[in-house]
C-alpha cells in the first residue's frame, strides 16, 4: 500500500481491506500457535475503545458467516494496563497480575458483543507488547487481521503514525480496517 492509500484509508467511511502481494508461510517473529490461535482464523485487534468495539462486531459476523475461529488480541505495557485486583497505592503489580487484569478487562468489554453469537468461542489473548509490532506477528497465517481505523492513542497516533497504517504495511493475511460509524 502506498502513501497515498495509506492516508485515504483514515477518513474512509466504509470498510477497507487490504491484501498483502505476497503470501508467507514462515512466522519470523514468533509463531501464532504458540498463543493458541489457529491458523485461518480471523484475528481482531482490541484496545477497548468503540473503534475496536465496531471491529470486533464485523470479525465476529465474519467468522460466524465464514465458519472459522477467531482470536480477540488486546495489547499491554506496564503503562496502560489496569490496576490488578487488590491493588493499593505504592503497590508494584507483577507481569502475571497485570496480565490477569488485562485478560479480565477484555472479557468484559468484549462480553456484549461475543454474546450476540453463541455459536463462536472467541480465543481472547492478552500480549504484552505494542500493537503494531504484536498483531501483524499473530496474524500471520490467519485468514484476516481486522481492525477499527481508531483506537485510544490519538497523541501516540500523532506522534508515532497510525496503528492501522502499521499493521497494513506490516501483515501477511488481508488486513480490514472498520470505520467507527458516528450518528
Amino acid at each position: 500500500m502506498d502513501q497515498t492509500t495509506s492516508t485515504r484509508t483514515a477518513s474512509v467511511p466504509a470498510p477497507v481491506s487490504t491484501s498483502p502481494s505476497r503470501h508467507v508461510e514462515t512466522y519470523p517473529l514468533g509463531d501464532p500457535r504458540l498463543l493458541g490461535i489457529e491458523p485461518g482464523s480471523i484475528v481482531v485487534g482490541h484496545d477497548g475503545s468503540p473503534g475496536a468495539d465496531a471491529a470486533l462486531e464485523v470479525a465476529l459476523g465474519l467468522a460466524d458467516d465464514l465458519g472459522v475461529p477467531i482470536a480477540v488480541i488486546r495489547t499491554w505495557s506496564i503503562f496502560d494496563a489496569p490496576n490488578p485486583a487488590g491493588f493499593t497505592f505504592g503497590y508494584a503489580s507483577s507481569f502475571p497480575e497485570l496480565a490477569t487484569a488485562v485478560q479480565k478487562a477484555l472479557g468484559e468489554d468484549t462480553a456484549a458483543a461475543t454474546a450476540r453469537h453463541p455459536d463462536l468461542r472467541p480465543q481472547l489473548r492478552e500480549v504484552r507488547d505494542v500493537p503494531e509490532e504484536a498483531l501483524p506477528r499473530l496474524s500471520a497465517g490467519a485468514r484476516m487481521l481486522v481492525m477499527g481505523s481508531r483506537g485510544l492513542g490519538s497523541v501516540r497516533s500523532a506522534l508515532l503514525g497510525s496503528v492501522s497504517a502499521s499493521c497494513v504495511h506490516r501483515a501477511t493475511c488481508p488486513v480490514l480496517i472498520v470505520p467507527l460509524h458516528r450518528s
